[in-house]
């Protein structure tokens, strides 16, 4: 099948599909004429980076687990798996930690410094 109807089966556009291409997350075969022609196996890979996409990965991770499971399935790319995902899970709680700082400082500025000027309840104090 063609790129359009590709990108449709999986629901994304044919510029995403380009894109994995580029990054090396796809390789379509191509027919005589030029054209990318997807099976299958193209479906399904790409099925799986969207979920993997959705899961919070980047395509840089998705690359590194693709890498680490080559076209004939599960093999010794488990390690892969882990070392990515861990990766990612250490990122997120590293973000959550700052967030969360950040957070407690801006409250503690509001508390300290805007409670006369915003009280609790979103009215100032002259009434406005």
């Amino acid at each position: 099948m063609r790129i359009g109807d590709a990108a449709a089966a999986v629901g994304v556009t044919p510029r995403a599909l380009r894109y994995y291409e580029q990054r090396g997350l796809l390789t379509p075969q191509r027919a005589p004429s030029g054209h990318r022609e997807y099976g299958s196996g193209e479906l399904s890979r790409l099925r799986v980076v969207r979920g993997l996409l959705a899961a919070g990965l980047t395509i840089e991770d998705v690359a590194d687990i693709l890498r680490g499971f080559p076209a004939a399935g599960p093999g010794p790319g488990c390690g892969v798996v882990l070392e990515v995902v861990q990766r990612r899970l250490d990122d997120l709680d590293g973000r959550i930690r700052r967030l969360t700082e950040l957070r407690a400082r801006l409250a503690g500025q509001y508390e300290n410094r805007f409670g006369t000027i915003f009280p609790p309840g979103g009215r100032n104090p002259d009434g406005g």
